[in-house]
């Protein structure tokens, strides 16, 4: 982490010929540079950017009033593909969680290792989800991903490796399947282009034409998207 005047942010060097600053889920300033430019060239940058910076920060605070951290408790909601299911916990059962006529059903006995629960839970239903989503677009987009991951990211809900593998974040299962959608096309694009450029916009919008509203979607909920 580097210091700025008033402004902590983090920098990354790129071999791109743009340099990029972006506010991160939890709230870090991320500046994407070229390899070529000085120190003081990106802090230069930075500081013509500071009220976007400080605006965006504010926009991230507000936002993140929504977060929440839920409790293993009955009658408690969790989210799966935008709905919210109202947890029971039981005293016995095949699994120690379930998914079962519109509740989520957790044995007692594991609700000291419920957080881990959910997460396996998560992850299981967003491999088989999400590949099924990545099947669909990429003929649409011309690209072949090698494998999809589904895992624990710090600040991405995505991010893909050049050897073709697409990770997605396991909380991406929580969001509605439009939006998964949006992630799913948002990260393959990237197979395509590098960097949010006009042509990347160009792209998604092709694919999806509302992606904005989708996009919106989960910049004004991914914070409360937490177990």
């Amino acid at each position: 982490m580097r210091q700025y005047k008033d402004i902590s942010y983090e920098l990354e060097k790129r071999k791109r010929k743009t340099m990029s600053i972006y506010i991160e889920r939890d709230g870090t300033v991320k500046v994407l540079a070229p390899e070529k430019l000085s120190i003081e060239e990106v802090e230069e940058v930075i500081e013509q950017k500071r009220y976007w910076i400080y605006s965006n920060l504010e926009e991230w605070r507000e936002l993140n009033r929504k977060k929440r951290n839920r409790q293993f408790v009955n009658g408690e909601g969790f989210l799966y593909l935008g709905r919210s299911y109202r947890l029971k916990l039981v005293e016995d059962q095949d699994v120690p969680l379930k998914l079962y006529r519109g509740y989520f059903y957790l044995r007692r006995k594991d609700v000291d290792n419920a957080r881990e629960i959910f997460k396996d839970f998560y992850r299981e239903k967003g491999h088989k989800k999400i590949s099924e989503r990545v099947d669909y677009y990429k003929d649409k987009l011309g690209v072949n991903p090698s494998c999809v991951k589904i895992m624990e990211l710090k600040n991405r809900w995505a991010s893909c490796s050049d050897n073709g593998t697409v990770n997605f974040h396991w909380k991406v299962v929580m969001v509605p399947i439009t939006v998964i959608d949006y992630i799913v096309v948002h990260e393959l694009t990237h197979f395509i282009y590098k960097n949010h450029t006009d042509a990347f916009w160009n792209t998604v919008d092709k694919i999806l034409p509302d992606y904005i509203k989708r996009k919106d979607w989960l910049r004004e909920n991914g914070a409360s998207l937490e177990l």
